[in-house]
């Protein structure tokens, strides 16, 4: 056996070798009375491949990894989900990865899908790069199965091909000296006359360096978000309704069980799950604000599903709070607590971001006055909260300073009426401003 391994290794090597002789060759026939030698050198490096008929020759693949070559495959994003964006790799080719490390990343609309090894070996060839569309099922990697070389990871094929040169170099040099020279080329006669110098190019006009410009990728996410928002403004018939809240009751309710509510149900007591239990009430009272255009049809939903707005390293998401005509003020907090934290670790599933018949969008937190938001399709309505400032208001009779906040219901025209629409939006600003209305369900 280790006689029939020293011969494949040299014959692999007098390959090599006559494949660049070969190379050599060519360049040397193409110049003048080259010829000759080109067929030197091709004589001389047949001889040392003249046994390679004898053995068949082992793939270089199953020799180095002990194993057959394993397809990474990208996995299925989402539902609904058809694509998705190459947006990071994190594995070179000729480089170990361990079993259950993360090769690649892929950008799927609101979430980001790793990719990770299924075995520990070396990877063999990549085929996406960054930038790249790909589908389910689409083949990414090709790695082997193998083991973490010992001081470190494997050198990458490059720096192997670099010393298969070096290596080949003294087989090449008795070919070498074998081949006749080339006879040297007739001298060129000298020039009669020195060039004359060239002439000094024009100085090329300055440029302001503040005026930059820079050119990126639009992210998938943003792809979605603006088709759907455009795809929104185009279909519905969208009609916006205004009303202020005073929130001097509500605060002080934050203000005076905040510290119980947050010992007791283990988080903080907040405006937004007050306003989703609002929303909720309103739902339910007036029904056309949470069904949906169908054809033909009107889908009338007796659930209230809420979304929300959530921040996340990639900007705001909009997770899905469901039944939320079953939960307390405690049980929503809790939610919104969990989706937080799931968008800042980038776990959020897209299924908990699809499905809302309602959705609250919340600008006062960037210090938004006010506004009019646009319908998340194929929702029917949109409440917009603002941020909340201390203003002048007449309480029986008297000019007191209250915090108050503008709140903005945008509405689809075609399924909603304006009665419907105020109503709705009365309905939430009773229950912000005596919440013991909204406790009591009346």
């Amino acid at each position: 056996q280790d006689i029939m391994l020293r011969r494949l290794t040299r014959i692999s090597t007098a390959q090599r070798a006559a494949r660049a002789f070969a190379r050599s060759s060519r360049a040397v026939a193409a110049r003048p009375s080259g010829v000759a030698a080109a067929r030197a050198m091709l004589r001389a490096c047949s001889t040392s491949i003249s046994c390679k008929s004898h053995f068949a020759v082992v793939p270089a693949r199953h020799m180095s990894s002990g194993g057959d070559a394993v397809n990474v495959t990208i996995p299925t994003l989402a539902e609904s989900v058809s694509e998705g964006e190459v947006v990071g790799i994190h594995v070179e080719v000729g480089g170990f990865i361990a079993e259950d490390e993360m090769m690649m990343e892929i950008d799927a609309e609101k979430l980001t899908v790793p990719v990770n090894a299924p075995i520990s070996g070396i990877v063999q060839e990549i085929k996406v790069e960054v930038g790249d569309n790909v589908t389910p099922g689409t083949l990414a990697i090709v790695m082997v199965p193998g083991e973490a070389p010992e001081g470190g990871a494997a050198a990458p094929p490059k720096a192997a091909e670099e010393e298969a040169p070096k290596q080949e170099a003294p087989a090449a040099a008795p070919a070498a000296e074998a081949a006749p020279s080339p006879p040297a080329a007739p001298k060129a006669e000298p020039q009669a006359k020195a060039a004359p110098p060239s002439q000094p190019a024009a100085s090329a006009p300055v440029i302001n360096s503040d005026r930059v410009e820079r050119r990126e990728r639009m992210s998938r996410m943003r792809k979605t978000i603006s088709g759907r928002l455009k795809g929104a403004q185009n279909t519905a018939a969208m009609l916006t309704t205004f009303n202020e809240i005073d929130m001097f009751k509500i605060a002080n309710m934050r203000k005076e069980y905040k510290d119980e509510f947050e010992k007791r149900h283990g988080v903080r007591f907040g405006f937004m799950s007050a306003f989703v239990k609002a929303s909720t009430k309103a739902l339910q009272a007036e029904p056309a604000v949470n069904a949906v255009i169908d054809g033909d049809d009107i889908v009338y939903r007796d659930y209230c599903d809420v979304s929300v707005a959530v921040a996340s390293p990639k900007g705001l998401v909009v997770p899905v709070i469901r039944n939320t005509e079953k939960m307390s003020l405690a049980d929503i907090e809790k939610q919104i607590a969990a989706y937080g934290q799931q968008a800042k670790a980038g776990t959020l599933p897209i299924e908990d971001m699809t499905g809302g018949t309602f959705t609250i969008s919340n600008g006062g937190v960037f210090g938004s006055m006010m506004g009019t938001p646009i319908i998340n399709p194929p929702q029917s309505a949109i409440l917009g909260m603002h941020n909340i400032v201390d203003r002048a208001v007449v309480v029986n009779g008297e000019v007191k300073v209250r915090p108050v906040m503008y709140v903005a219901l945008t509405y689809d025209h075609r399924l909603v009426d304006g009665r419907e629409a105020v109503t709705f939006l009365r309905r939430i600003k009773r229950c912000i401003e005596d919440p013991a209305f909204m406790l009591l369900d009346l």
